[in-house]
């Protein structure tokens, strides 16, 4: 996986879109059942960390491949969607650049 660019991204994806998910569905609720605000300041912080990486990397691979503006645009995007980037995943899997 590690090996082309889009294995790279894909990779990369995959960590931000589970940050994401940990964010949404465990710290979230956490603080606000469990009265956990600090859950929050940490997962939030390793979530906009693993984000940052995430537009290098969309970047890295627009360049290296010469990647079209809409998959550029479409995988920063999925990016704000939970589920988003799995999505994103399954079509790059079936996609020319696999």
């Amino acid at each position: 996986m590690l090996k082309s660019p889009i294995g790279k991204f894909r990779l990369m994806g995959l960590i931000e879109g589970l940050s994401l998910l940990v964010l949404l569905f465990i710290a979230m609720p956490l603080k606000y059942f469990a009265d956990l605000p600090e859950i929050v300041t940490l997962v939030g912080s390793l979530h906009g960390f693993f984000f940052v990486l995430y537009v290098i990397t969309i970047t890295y691979v627009t360049f290296k491949i010469r990647w079209s503006f809409m998959w550029a645009i479409s995988a920063f995007v999925v990016a704000f969607i939970p589920f988003g980037n799995l999505i994103l995943d399954a079509k790059l899997r079936r996609s020319q650049y696999s």
